[in-house]
């Protein structure tokens, strides 16, 4: 396998367990590594203690912490830390999102063709995963300013919300990553869809989060993807 699990995330996820099972006894907990556990309240904390391991493990400062709670199915409070981004994003129900403490709000740009977008291309995928990643990225390069594959969906998405990317494309976006910068990205004005333009939920693998302005035209550039 070309994916890899550090020290740091067994670590970071034995923290966080720990101290969400002293904060919120009958919760359940699904996490990256340590998989689901069951709880008895109907409420979940949803984490990824380091999200773009291979970023870490490499020396490369684009991962994150994220954390998600959830009652009922929905969202009330999302975390994302990326310490050598210096970035924490914060979204909490009925508030504003915000973005190292400040109002979180997404890039005005308008066009395509100035919007610079991240696009996920990992080890993990399969052949055919990597064919239209590729595919994603070749129409990307044609169409807007710049396309960056750095691999830490909730960091990307993040970053959306704060409208330092225009755009954030993924197409195998697991649940324990996205769970947390989904919300923040919708409460700070943006959309998050799948590629056919339906609001992408937990469930759902594909994430395409954009400033919401240049959302309709990044879909039609990928349509058939």
């Amino acid at each position: 396998l070309l994916d890899v699990v550090t020290e740091a995330d067994l670590a970071a996820e034995k923290i966080l367990l720990e101290g969400l099972r002293a904060l919120t006894p009958g919760a359940a907990i699904l996490s990256e590594e340590h998989g689901a556990s069951e709880g008895s309240t109907g409420a979940r904390w949803i984490i990824d203690p380091l999200d773009g391991t291979v970023n870490y493990a490499s020396g490369l400062p684009w991962f994150s912490a994220t954390i998600a709670y959830q009652e009922e199915g929905r969202t009330l409070l999302g975390l994302t830390h990326a310490p050598r981004m210096d970035l924490y994003a914060r979204f909490v129900l009925g508030e504003a999102p915000t973005v190292n403490d400040k109002k979180a709000n997404p890039s005005p740009i308008a066009s395509l063709a100035d919007a610079v977008i991240s696009v996920v291309l990992t080890a993990h995928f399969t052949e055919a995963e990597v064919k239209r990643a590729a595919q994603i990225v070749e129409r990307l390069g044609r169409r807007c300013r710049g396309v960056r594959i750095v691999v830490s969906g909730a960091l990307e998405m993040s970053l959306v919300a704060c409208g330092r990317l225009a755009g954030f494309v993924g197409i195998k976006a697991d649940v324990v990553s996205h769970a947390a910068a989904t919300p923040l990205v919708r409460a700070a004005g943006g959309r998050v869809t799948r590629l056919d333009g339906r609001d992408s939920d937990d469930a759902d693998f594909e994430k395409i989060a954009t400033n919401r302005l240049i959302h309709d035209e990044l879909l039609a550039c990928l349509k058939g993807v």
